[in-house]
């Protein structure tokens, strides 16, 4: 275990591979929740309306929908998130469709050769499917 300084609190705390403390955590998930509900509840509501509501910081929400935990349907400019890529505008996680698609065809490519992205899946899945385990049943058997 490491001693680290909470990122948002700047409490000390023993760290098990987290940048953040176990109570910052809690509230993160408590805040998660609050704002989950009132998003479901009120769909089109905007980032300042949500922040207005709920109670809930800027920041957290932010931190929330970089993460994938939230999604806003009808994000404004002021509280919409960018690609970290290309800086699109996007409504949930860290990149736009386009970057994902391209980076997960730049992955495959580099896994499998030069072969196009369909063709390393279809080879992935064919080797998977023609694993064999290996056991050795009669050193069991002593």
């Amino acid at each position: 275990m490491t001693i680290l300084q909470c990122k948002i609190c700047r409490k000390p705390f023993q760290s098990l591979g987290g940048d953040t403390c176990h109570e910052c955590l809690d509230k993160i998930d408590k805040d998660f929740i609050t704002v989950r509900d009132y998003i479901y509840e009120n769909r089109d509501a905007k980032m300042d309306e949500i922040i207005e509501e709920t109670g809930v910081e800027k920041a957290v929400i932010l931190r929330l929908l970089k993460e994938g935990r939230l999604k806003l349907d009808n994000p404004d400019s002021e509280g919409m998130l960018l690609c970290d890529i290309c800086r699109k505008p996007i409504t949930s996680g860290r990149m736009c469709t386009e970057c994902k698609n391209k980076a997960a065809s730049e992955m495959l490519k580099s896994a499998g050769g030069n072969k196009e992205p369909e063709a390393a899946k279809k080879e992935l899945k064919a080797s998977k499917h023609n694993a064999k385990m290996h056991t050795d049943i009669t050193e069991r058997r002593k």
